[in-house]
């Protein structure tokens, strides 16, 4: 093949692996859509069924513990069967089911058991699609390819609560909200199904002779993985946000849905600068926003409302720091023979960390929010010293992301 041929074939595998991620992305748009859609008020069908209060802030949390914990074994077991369409078909088929299903739920207990299949589902699918992901993103950057992915994430969170509130406005009742979220829950199923015919096996995109080829997890990931629990467990959840706002400071409780709404906004934004950042300059956005982040903080529980809105952007930025950047390393150092494995183990230990920092947040608040605000802003401030150690062992180029064009070395795209 001639030298013009190699790059109009390089220039064509770069389109196609664009759509391929943007594709992907749709695929997260549609499920966020219908899973987040009826998360927003579960708690409160919940409580319409005759569950108490105890047992619902109970089973939400059993159900993101399992969503997290549970992604250790299917990503391996991803790694194991060598075939990333089949966890997310699983995983996509279960929220196809488990969303519209919750309108036909005759008690509280059976509602129960359709949100924690929900959460099942979320764990099946989500080690293989971000192993998936990192291969496209050898070709387009990675941070990029998890900015996408996750922009169009928070959107699909934004709207799909915004479904139902229509939904209950122009008369109709929860039911009715989740058997209108078995048409998004299908789309994804439809589009997955398209997307395989696209690339049907995402392994190849990458040249696995230029990647990292040990057959184990190395130290650095582990280094880095205890950084990423280190900002999982003091990054205050949102609800505890919330609720303080509510009750302390001088923001309507209206407002909280805005607020959610802000955060969704800027978390989206920030993955796709952060994640382009990243694949221009490496690891150093991630340490310098790891180091302002913190701030959020003390701004949201002390501050006055327009202060208050300003670290719920900040708030936002940090998670999408988490959603790009942060999944973007994952890729970077480790083999890709155990992408799955090596998502798997860092969502679960990041989610864990996530709910235990959680209830600790949850408790310390009832006793001293000052105590609280240390505890939450130097467990994110000591992952840097780690974040460092990464950077200096492993991820210390530009990661400039190129195409390899035949008779003429490198090229930037």
């Amino acid at each position: 093949m001639s030298r013009r041929g190699r790059i109009n074939e390089n220039k064509s595998k770069y389109s196609t692996t664009v759509f391929f991620i943007i594709l992907l992305g749709l695929i997260g748009f549609m499920a966020d859509l219908a899973t987040d859609g009826s998360k927003s008020v579960t708690s409160t069908y919940l409580g319409l069924l005759g569950a108490s209060a105890v047992t619902v802030g109970f089973i939400a949390g059993l159900g993101e513990l399992l969503a997290h914990s549970l992604r250790a074994i299917f990503g391996k077991l991803t790694d194991l069967i060598g075939n990333y369409w089949i966890p997310l078909l699983i995983g996509y088929t279960i929220n196809l089911i488990a969303v519209p299903a919750l309108a036909l739920a005759g008690n509280w207990m059976e509602a129960i058991w359709l949100i924690i299949l929900e959460r099942l589902g979320r764990a099946v699918r989500s080690p293989a699609r971000d192993a998936m992901i990192s291969h496209a993103g050898a070709i387009t950057g990675r941070g990029w390819a998890y900015g996408v992915q996750e922009a169009l994430s928070s959107i699909g969170s934004m709207l799909g609560p915004i479904v139902i509130v229509i939904v209950l406005l122009l008369g109709g009742n929860y039911q009715l909200g989740f058997e209108i979220m078995i048409l998004p829950a299908l789309v994804a199923i439809l589009l997955l199904a398209y997307t395989r015919r696209v690339i049907p096996d995402p392994k190849k995109i990458e040249d696995i002779s230029d990647t990292n080829q040990n057959t184990i997890l190395d130290r650095t990931f582990w280094f880095y993985v205890l950084a990423a629990t280190l900002i999982a467990a003091g990054y205050a959840d949102f609800p505890v946000i919330a609720l303080h706002v509510e009750n302390f400071s001088n923001v309507f409780s209206e407002w909280i849905p805005i607020m959610f709404a802000i955060v969704m906004a800027s978390n989206g934004l920030a993955a796709l600068i952060l994640g382009r950042l990243y694949d221009r300059v490496g690891l150093l956005p991630l340490i310098f926003t790891s180091a302002i982040i913190p701030v959020f903080v003390p701004m949201t529980f002390f501050g006055e409302a327009n202060i208050v809105m300003i670290g719920m952007i900040i708030y936002g930025i940090g998670l999408g720091a988490q959603e790009s950047i942060m999944r973007a390393i994952v890729a970077d150092i480790t083999p890709a023979s155990k992408r799955g494995t090596a998502f798997g183990i860092y969502n679960a230990a990041f989610g864990i960390s996530w709910f235990l920092g959680s209830m600790a947040m949850g408790i310390l608040y009832g006793h001293s929010i000052m105590i609280m605000i240390i505890l939450s802003m130097s467990l994110q401030l000591m992952a840097i010293p780690l974040m460092l150690y990464v950077m200096r062992n492993h991820i210390f180029t530009t990661h400039r992301y190129r195409v390899k064009a035949p008779f003429d070395g490198e090229r930037d795209i």
